[in-house]
């Protein structure tokens, strides 16, 4: 199946959000997915090949990464929250299934609790509301790292945190694929983002969410822990949790059958209500 034309909607003060939508002729479901830092919509291609037969789906490159308008920092999550509004509106969606992975998580969060009315349910991907007392700290020196060393310098460190060592050794061309995209990516923009995401608590936004969410996450994640899913459940009313074993930070590529499940049973909750 060929992949769709890359598309472009105006968000609200007039950067272009890159987007593909595979439309399904199978029901009127519709799926929005958010992109972890540093990567771009093909990260949920296997995810989406899996769903486009059954349900309608729009991956979308975030504010600053792929083919999406890369303005100069300071980012704001409510900025790129508004962004997929932006895009939703364009496309002329009333509501859908949202679900976003580690920054893409961090959006979705966001957009859940400022429109409400906008979601049918929330899936989060290996995401968290909190980086934690040194998050801040952390996330700034990464910035600083990418713009006084390259984000080459960064790759071998991302792999380890993407990918299980298993993984890399069997499928090196995905990793690959991982690190041509997180070169192509533009260093004020990711030094700016990473530095959204160190001041960033979602916390408050946790008990606004009214509609069904499901959490899943790698047993083995070391960017965004267990726990901190954990806290992800304990925040939001009646959240569901799945821990996946044996796979790290990106699920959606080390193993897409279980994801795409996950984002399959939570569209079955959605059609129940």
């Amino acid at each position: 199946m060929s992949e769709p034309l890359i598309q472009f909607a105006r968000a609200d003060d007039g950067a272009r959000i890159a987007y593909r939508v595979r439309e399904s002729v199978h029901g009127q479901q519709r799926v929005v997915l958010l992109h972890s830092l540093g990567m771009d919509h093909g990260l949920w291609t296997p995810v989406t090949q899996r769903l486009a037969p059954h349900v309608t789906v729009l991956s979308m490159d975030l504010r600053g990464h792929g083919s999406s308008d890369r303005p100069p920092p300071p980012y704001g999550m409510g900025r790129l929250a508004a962004d997929l509004r932006n895009t939703i509106d364009h496309l002329g969606w009333e509501e859908c299934v949202l679900v976003g992975a580690s920054l893409g998580g961090c959006v979705a969060l966001e957009f859940a609790a400022a429109n409400p009315g906008r979601l049918k349910a929330l899936g989060l991907v290996n995401s968290t509301a909190w980086y934690g007392p040194e998050g801040t700290s952390l996330w700034n020196a990464r910035a600083r790292r990418a713009r006084e060393e390259g984000l080459a310098s960064m790759v071998p460190f991302q792999e380890t945190r993407w990918f299980t060592d298993a993984f890399r050794v069997v499928r090196p061309q995905v990793v690959e694929r991982c690190v041509h995209t997180f070169l192509g990516n533009d260093v004020p923009a990711y030094a700016g983002l990473s530095e959204m995401l160190g001041r960033f608590d979602g916390r408050p936004l946790l008990p606004m969410i009214d509609v069904p969410t499901s959490i899943i996450v790698g047993e083995e994640d070391y960017a965004t822990p267990v726990s901190m899913s954990q806290a992800l459940q304990r925040g939001i009313r009646d959240a569901k949790l799945t821990v996946l074993p044996s796979v790290r930070h990106f699920t959606q590529l080390e193993r897409p059958d279980a994801v795409a499940a996950f984002v399959t049973k939570l569209l079955a909750v959605t059609e129940k209500a």
